[in-house]
């Protein structure tokens, strides 16, 4: 499963590519505001530190924008992906960008059905919202579970990307039901690789040794 982060945050970026654990990264409006830096350099700073796939969201919500937006930011790196959100104009938007090579991330999505048919339109990415569909009482891991069945069934090559990931069990079940891509805050991240008895047993390794080597 690949590892993306959450965020347009430039030092987060950073640091978790140089822990070798991070494939790419996805972003959207409240994460690029967030930043307070000009749209343009923040991005173009994004792509060339990150390896792989970056995703960048549209702002329009009709058809034409969406396709005209998403040329735009196509034309920033070559490993731009584009968002776009999971409407009836979003969906014509995926098969027109899809059509011209572009490859898009149909963002937002909290049913089996709406992910059928973004891999029938031709969506690179699908994205449902886990912590989102928690919030409110429903177990958005069944989605993950179920989309990846039905992709599955049919053959489908449009990728599960896990998000609205809020801990360390989400990223876990994400990863047995199958998703091919969980994106995390940074937070998060660093969860993964914390364990109390990593810590304590380290620490008796240390003093253990400190003792051996006061003998000396």
């Amino acid at each position: 499963m690949k590892i993306f982060l959450d965020t347009a945050n430039v030092a987060e970026l950073r640091e978790g590519v140089a822990i070798g654990v991070v494939d790419g990264c996805t972003t959207n409006p409240s994460l690029i505001a967030k930043e307070k830096r000009p749209f343009r350099p923040l991005v173009e700073e994004i792509c060339s530190i990150v390896p792989g796939d970056v995703s960048l969201e549209v702002v329009a919500l009709d058809f034409e924008g969406m396709v005209k937006e998403g040329k735009e930011l196509a034309q920033i790196a070559p490993n731009v992906v584009v968002k776009c959100p999971l409407t009836k104009d979003g969906l014509k938007a995926v098969r027109r960008l899809s059509g011209e090579g572009i490859r898009v991330n149909q963002t937002l999505c909290f049913s089996p059905t709406q992910a059928l048919l973004s891999a029938k339109a031709g969506a690179t990415y699908i994205s449902p919202f886990l912590g989102r569909l928690d919030d409110i009482a429903h177990v958005g891991m069944d989605l993950v579970r179920d989309i990846c069945e039905i992709y599955r069934n049919y053959g489908f090559t449009t990728q599960v990307l896990a998000a609205s990931i809020r801990n360390p069990l989400h990223v876990v079940d994400a990863a047995k039901a199958g998703a091919h891509v969980a994106t995390m805050p940074f937070g998060v991240l660093e969860q993964l690789m914390k364990h109390p008895l990593t810590d304590i047993g380290l620490k008796k390794f240390l003093d253990d040794w400190n003792k051996a080597s006061a003998k000396h």
